[in-house]
């Protein structure tokens, strides 16, 4: 199998429709050893019912805006795993008000929290286990074409992914020296509980099914193949890189 032999991180995970569950799960089925995170103690209990006493996975705990808590994931990691081959971020969250409306009127906080949870806890996280990430590692974020492009509903997150894909650059080129390689996986809109903030999500993943060149519906398992890819040696000379999995839509124009 593609992922034989490696071990690595999906951080966080909400519940079975979470992208990240998907990616976990393409990553298991795929030979690899996945430590799956939650983001506090009630939604540790939900990774717990997912794992099911799988040995292929280990479940931790941490909130990326706890910096002590980072630390102690990485301690954890290099406990459990020695060091790890791939870190998948997963995270984004943005205040609902600030996600409806006019972006002009994006509070200062909500501006300040958004741009803390959904781009500056990947390079936290980076920083926190970069002792523990193998040379060669895979490290990706999700995004979304809203980072360049004008979404109605999703305002400031859309100002956090550019922040977030521009943060990825960054990494890359710092990373790069370990043949560490740092990328995006940009799907299209997905329904999953963080996605449901957006005002009319169902309206949008309808309208983009049916103007995206490839005329079929992708979902977890479609952006779960792209992580698989980026995790694997196939992808060794890929880096600082925003892949879409939208079905083409990003190239259409009107």
């Amino acid at each position: 199998m593609i992922l034989d032999g490696k071990k690595g991180l999906v951080l966080n995970v909400v519940n079975k429709n979470s992208i990240g569950w998907g990616i976990a799960e393409a990553a298991a089925a795929h030979g690899a050893l996945v430590g799956v995170g939650a983001q506090n103690e009630r939604m540790l209990e939900g990774v717990a019912k997912l794992i099911d006493g799988d040995d292929r996975y280990r479940s931790f705990m941490v909130d990326f805006q706890d910096d002590a808590q980072l630390e102690r994931l990485a301690a954890t990691v290099r406990e459990a795993y020695g060091s790890i081959d791939f870190l998948v971020h997963s995270a984004a969250f943005a205040k609902r008000e600030d996600l409806a409306g006019r972006f002009i009127e994006t509070s200062r906080d909500g501006f300040a929290l958004a741009l803390d949870v959904s781009a500056y806890s990947l390079v936290a996280l980076c920083r926190a286990l970069e002792g523990v990430l193998a040379d060669d590692a895979s490290v990706m974020a999700l995004s979304y074409l809203g980072s360049v492009r004008a979404v109605g509903n999703y305002n400031v997150m859309g100002v956090a992914k550019a922040a977030l894909e521009s943060a990825v650059r960054y990494l890359a080129q710092d990373l790069g020296v370990r043949g560490i390689r740092v990328n995006t996986l940009s799907p299209g809109p997905i329904n999953t509980v963080a996605a449901r903030g957006v005002k009319d999500l169902v309206k949008m993943i309808d309208y983009v099914h049916e103007k995206a060149p490839l005329k079929r519906p992708f979902a977890q398992a479609e952006v779960a193949g792209s992580a698989v890819y980026l995790m694997s040696d196939l992808s060794r000379g890929v880096t600082g890189q925003v892949i879409y999995i939208d079905s083409g839509y990003n190239i259409v124009g009107m």
